[in-house]
């Protein structure tokens, strides 16, 4: 198996990075311009990338205990599984830590993935750092 991990500093306060993050309908605003849209129906997500690649995630968990997001790609290209979880970690300072970790088969598609995750992860960062409209 194949797992990417990814760490950004933030420097907003926990609270504000989570209020954004756990407002899973609203992830294209989150992660925009890498996401452009976000359709929520029940437990499934359907999400457009600024590439055209359209996916389906379910969402397995929103836990406000843990600010953490957990959801799993149904149905990505080349992928035969894939669960991620996002979480936000209080750091020093009013700052927060984002932390993103992907498992995914084959391990051939990391090199997919990888990009994605590092430009959704600087997305974030700009985004909740400019205090535009993301939660």
């Amino acid at each position: 198996m194949a797992s990417i991990t990814q760490r950004t500093t933030v420097n907003v306060a926990a609270q504000t990075a989570w209020s954004a993050l756990r407002n899973i309908a609203d992830a294209h605003k989150l992660f925009a311009p890498v996401l452009t849209d976000c359709q929520l129906s029940a437990d499934t997500r359907t999400v457009r990338f600024a590439n055209g690649m359209v996916v389906h995630e379910r969402v397995i968990d929103v836990d406000d205990a843990e600010r953490r997001v957990a959801y799993s790609v149904l149905d990505g290209p080349g992928m035969t599984y894939h669960h991620a979880s996002m979480r936000i970690e209080e750091a020093e300072s009013g700052r927060c830590l984002f932390v993103w970790i992907t498992d995914f088969l084959p391990q051939e598609a990391g090199a997919t993935i990888a990009p994605l995750v590092e430009q959704g992860a600087a997305a974030l960062k700009r985004n909740l750092e400019s205090h535009s409209s993301v939660s």
